[in-house]
């Protein structure tokens, strides 16, 4: 780790080390004192431009006073009630704000990501009666023990646990296409191949529950499939009366425009996992479906945090404030700005491979000269860019990701990506 700005960032990072379970990976020494909109001050009050938002959380802004307002008149009253056992407005309201946003007639609350895949797993298994699922290559989709079966990002993240029985297809990553063929002549080969290797060698379609896929991929890269992948998906689902489950927990809430990711390939999933941004810095899970899918009996599934009326009050708060402000509109905005200064800088810098998104979803790939990946560089920009004054993340295996707060100016974007560009100036020295 490179060394903190202050003294006070250091003291709070050697406490950390000493009662913090080592598992926790941090790529540079930021300790987040206070953040508004999309900026973050940290403890020693230096300010970055946030191209993060707590990894596509925050959606509507750090410290939205909106959803201050309705966390603190929330409180006030009661903050948790055992929803699962007993009434409450705040999570029946978020129930009809999800059913008004998606068209889909039926809510489970949870807590996270995970928790929601977990849910989503559980459903489809219990309304079909059939154990095996399908993911893909360089998915995650959360670390407890049902989505980590579906995960297959990094082994380190697998190794020493059991799994569900998960068979996994390549996903369209068409920059660097697994089975070497080039878009659009190979006729979606990668979708295809459920039927014609998975579905004949490997799992039966009548003991198969659900094909789980992220609409783009996050932690594998921010890989944005072509239209027909998720259409073939859905043909493929059809065909063999198999669930389709989308992992909207990083791409939803109008990160990429639309209010579901999968809105831009014109797909409708069965079943729907949502969290980040739903509960707009609060702990909080959804899994959606329609009613003839959701109708599991009374104990079947339960818990005892989800519907936490504080989270639900945020979430309300959050939903309604993007769609009326229209942070969706506004990401598609300014996702191609920064993507076309991204493309830009690409021209000259051919250490970028790919820039690549959908709305404020961005990734950007670096490679060596020869066109491989290049982990090394990636890694020396990110903390590049902390030392300038930005917050940066990596994905997949050496991408950036940009995936800033939906309320981000363009002034702000602007002075990030000068930013940017000056860390990898300095990295590729």
């Amino acid at each position: 780790m490179i060394e903190p700005p202050g003294q006070r960032s250091k003291e709070i990072i050697d406490c950390d080390c000493d009662v913090m379970s080592a598992c926790l990976a941090r790529p540079y020494p930021l300790v987040v004192d206070r953040a508004e909109g999309s900026v973050i001050t940290d403890v020693e009050g230096r300010e970055y431009i946030d191209f993060v938002a707590g990894i596509a959380v925050m959606n509507a802004g750090h410290s939205n006073p909106v959803v201050s307002l309705a966390i603190s008149a929330q409180l006030e009253k009661i903050a948790h009630c055992g929803f699962p056992d007993f009434y409450a407005e705040p999570p029946v309201k978020l129930g009809k704000k999800l059913e008004s946003l998606t068209r889909y007639d039926r809510v489970f609350l949870c807590n996270s990501g995970t928790e929601s895949v977990e849910a989503a797993i559980k459903l489809a298994m219990w309304k079909t009666n059939r154990q095996n699922l399908i993911a893909f290559y360089n998915c995650f989709h959360g670390r407890t023990l049902g989505s980590l079966s579906l995960t297959c990002s990094k082994i380190r993240q697998k190794e020493h646990f059991p799994s569900l029985r998960v068979v996994h297809a390549h996903y369209a990553y068409c920059y660097r296409c697994p089975l070497n063929l080039e878009y659009p002549d190979c006729g979606i080969s990668c979708a295809r191949e459920i039927e014609s290797l998975i579905f004949k060698r490997e799992l039966s379609p009548d003991d198969t529950a659900a094909i789980v896929v992220e609409p783009v991929q996050g932690e594998g890269g921010y890989i944005v499939p072509p239209i027909e992948f998720h259409k073939e998906i859905r043909r493929i689902c059809d065909d063999h009366n198999v669930l389709m489950v989308a992992d909207e927990v990083q791409a939803g809430c109008w990160r990429t425009g639309t209010f579901m990711a999968m809105e831009n390939f014109g797909v409708r999933a069965d079943i729907v996992c949502m969290a980040k941004a739903l509960g707009a810095g609060l702990p909080l899970g959804a899994m959606l479906s329609d009613h003839e899918i959701m109708d599991w009996p009374p104990g079947t599934h339960s818990n005892t945090f989800g519907g936490n009326l504080l989270a639900s009050a945020a979430s309300v708060a959050a939903l309604e404030y993007m769609e009326e402000e229209k942070l969706g509109s506004h990401a598609k905005e300014l996702g191609g700005h920064i993507m076309q200064r991204l493309r830009e800088m690409q021209s000259e810098y051919p250490v970028i491979g790919d820039v690549r998104g959908l709305g404020l979803m961005i990734g950007v790939e670096f490679i060596k000269p020869d066109g491989s990946i290049n982990p090394g560089l990636r890694d020396k920009i990110v903390v590049e860019g902390f030392r300038e004054g930005i917050v940066l993340l990596s994905c997949g295996d050496s991408v950036i990701r940009f995936s800033p707060p939906l309320v981000m100016t363009r002034e702000e974007a602007d002075t990030g990506l000068d930013r940017f560009e000056a860390a990898l100036k300095r990295a590729v020295k």
